[in-house]
Order: structure tokens, then sequence, then C-alpha cells
């Protein structure tokens, strides 16, 4: 009887011991599932201040990873539908296939890998887990407030560059010429001045929504929508400046609402004040007049497109294979020595790669991402974040990002990542205001 007792007691112990083990075990996954917007906003995070050319081990990819399955997890534990299939999923789909199906038949490379993550994987998975994560008004001002954070943060950035004050700048990486591209201009983290200046130009019309719907006033939210102008002017950058000046403009003479069309008014006179200050100072001027009268990167875009043109008349329908143009363009461009040549323009780029078809599938993309704006808009007296007028700002935000597609190939995680969690967004709220009509 004792034995037995004996027996019982340890066995209880056993089961005691089992049961604490498994929850320590699950203490991790279940903080992970606790907070899933903040983890959502430290992914975004990790992806703005970890680029491919930075070996700091790949953090993205962890943050990326501890994401997925957080949101996962927790919509397992609710009980939430984790997959819903968009009009948008489908030419994403399309276009990861492609993408996949000729990074496995090639060698390994780690860039074509990571390059296919940046531009197809990664930011598909953020539209789709969006959905799952920003479904409350407390959610979507967080990410209202990290967008106005990293806003500052990249305007401080930029500034501090443009006025020489160079120990102001983190991370030091910024500085480093060996990395990146354009180090003589102000290319924040992205290391890239145009994707900063998309980054900056995304991030301001967030600003200007805050500003109008009156989450962001006071000194702080005039300084910071001050400071937007200047920042645009430092990447020093053509495209940029054309397409922030084309949002300013389009936004003074289309917006009906007064306090954002006094806000663009004082953006605009802003950024004349900043470019008469600039050019007032010889250092500073010159180099922006450079800039405007320089020829080198027309002369090059030019000859690139032109090569490029060839290389798809070669194979309009197979493409080259992804990440094989740049290789392979020098062949037919003259004039530079380069074993690598950068198409700059992302419609080219899946013209050549992947023929005709990764160019349709591209544009039905966007044409889907277009119809978001169409969605239903909140039942709120205030509207909320995603109100009437965040559906009006839509078409300018894909506005700057497919004008600027033009000079670059987008195919930076952060960038794309901001602009497909906000079409994540917009889908995931037509999706809720489609179910709850039919209940």
């Amino acid at each position: 009887m004792q034995s037995i007792l004996l027996r019982d007691v340890r066995s209880g112990m056993g089961a005691d011991f089992s049961v604490w083990a498994a929850e320590v075990a699950l203490r991790p996954l279940q903080a992970l599932m606790a907070a899933p917007s903040l983890l959502f906003l430290a992914a975004l995070t990790a992806m703005l201040l970890r680029p491919p050319d930075v070996k700091f081990y790949e953090i993205d990819r962890v943050a990326f990873g501890l994401l997925v399955v957080g949101v996962v997890g927790r919509a397992v534990v609710l009980r939430q539908r984790l997959f819903v299939v968009e009009r948008v999923t489908w030419p994403m789909i399309g276009l990861a296939a492609l993408a996949l199906a000729s990074v496995i038949g090639q060698p390994f490379d780690n860039e074509s890998w990571n390059l296919l993550a940046a531009k197809f994987i990664v930011p598909f998975t953020l539209f789709h887990l969006a959905g799952l994560v920003f479904t409350e008004e407390r959610r979507f001002r967080q990410f209202e407030l990290f967008a106005l954070v990293v806003l500052g943060y990249l305007s401080f950035t930029a500034i501090a560059f443009l006025s020489g004050s160079h120990s102001l700048i983190f991370p030091p990486f910024i500085l480093d010429e060996s990395l990146g591209y354009h180090a003589d201009r102000a290319r924040g983290p992205l290391l890239q001045a145009v994707t900063n200046g998309v980054s900056l130009n995304l991030l301001g019309l967030l600003a200007l929504h805050a500003y109008r719907r009156g989450s962001m006033r006071g000194v702080k939210g005039a300084v910071l929508l001050g400071s937007v102008p200047i920042a645009i002017l430092a990447t020093m950058t053509r495209a940029v400046w054309l397409s922030f000046a084309g949002t300013v403009v389009v936004l003074i003479f289309l917006s009906r609402n007064r306090t954002l069309r006094r806000a663009c008014v004082g953006l605009a006179f802003v950024a004349g004040l900043s470019l008469a200050l600039v050019l007032s100072f010889p250092e500073l001027g010159c180099r922006l007049t450079d800039r405007l009268t320089e020829s080198g990167p027309v002369e090059y875009r030019a000859a690139v497109y032109a090569g490029g043109w060839q290389m798809f008349l070669e194979r309009p329908l197979t493409g080259w294979g992804f990440n094989q143009m740049s290789a392979a363009l020098p062949r037919y461009v003259s004039g530079y020595r380069e074993k690598r040549l950068y198409p700059h323009n992302t419609y080219l780029e899946l013209l050549v790669e992947h023929g005709v078809l990764g160019l349709a599938l591209y544009l039905w993309l966007m044409w889907e991402m277009w119809r978001l704006r169409r969605g239903a808009i909140p039942a709120r007296e205030d509207g909320g974040f995603l109100d009437q007028h965040f559906h009006l700002l839509w078409p300018i935000f894909l506005g700057v990002y497919w004008i600027n597609a033009l000079v670059v190939v987008m195919n930076y995680q952060f960038v794309n990542g901001l602009l497909f969690t906000m079409a994540g967004m917009l889908a995931a709220q037509r999706r809720r205001a489609r179910i709850s009509r039919t209940c």
C-alpha cells in the first residue's frame, strides 16, 4: 500500500513537472502572440535598419520569422482564418511562382534569394498578415505613431547629412562609402537616395493624414511636417523632387479639406524657402546646380534602357530569369566597363527577366491595388484611420510608388513592406464590411 501511494505521488509530481515545463516552453510563444501589432512594427523597423549590404546578421529575417510565428500562432488560438484569398492575391501568387521557378533552376545564389524575399515573399506575406493584425483602431493608431516616428528619424538624418552634421547620423554605416549607393546624398539607412525619398514621401502623406484628422497637432506636428521638404531636397534626386512636388500640387488643387490644403501650401512655402537657403551657401548651391544640370544619369539610363529592350526582343516570352538582367546587360550596352549594369527601372526589369507574362502580372497586381480605394468606410463618427480621406489618398500613395519605380528597381523590403501593409489593411477593411452586410 505504501509503495502504491509513493508511486502515485511520484507520478503526480512528474505530471506537475511536465505541465510546468510545457508552460515555460510556451511562454516565449505566448509573448509573441500577446502584441501582434508591436511585433509587426518591430519587423518593419528591422527591415528599415538592415539593408542587404550591411553584414549585421540577418536580423530582418529573424524578425520576419518571429512575426509569422506570432501572428499564425495567435490566429490558430483564436480560430481565425489564416489565409484569405483576395483579388490581389492571384497576381501575387503568379509573380512569386515565376520568380521562384527561375531561382530554383539556377545555381544557389544568396543574393537572388534575398531579392526574391524583398520583392515578393516578404511584401506579399505582410499584405495578408496585416489583415489579421490591424483589426481595431488602437492598432491603427500604433501604426500611425510608428510612421510618424520613422518620418522624424529619416528627416532628421537627411537634414543632418545636408548640414554636414555627420556625428548626429545613426547608424554610422549610412556614411560608409563602400556600402550601397549615393554616398554623397541623404540616403538614410536604406543606402539609396531614391528609395529614401520614396519613404519620406509615403510617410509624409501619412503625416498629412494624421494632421488632417487631428491625431498630430501643435508645434511638434508643424516641425515634423516642415522638415519633410528639407529632407526631400537633401536627397539630391530629381525624381524624388518631382514626385514630392506633384504630390503637393495634386493635394492643393484636388483636396476639399481646408486643413489639408493649408498644410500643403505651408509645405510648398517651406520647400521654396529651403531651396533659397541652400542656394545661398556656395558649396550646397553648387551641389544642387550640378544635380539639376547633370546629364550623366540620363545618358546612362538611355543606354541601359536601349540595351534592356534588345534583351527583351531576344526572349519576349520566357525572359532571362530572375536576377539575371544585370549580369547580361553589359553585353548589350557600349561605353560602360562595369561587369554588372542595373536597369534602374522596375517595369523594364520585369519585362526582361520574366517576359510579357511577368509585366502583365505586375500590371494586374497594381490594378488590383488601385481598386482598393473603393473599399467600404468604417461605420464611425470620425471614420477612424482608414477613413474616406485615406481612401482618397491611396491613389497618391500608389502614384508616388509608380513614378519612382521608373528610375529605380523596387527591391527594398521596407518600402515594399510599408505599401503592401497599407494595402492589406484596406483589403481586410473591405472584407469585414462585406461580412457585416451579410450578417
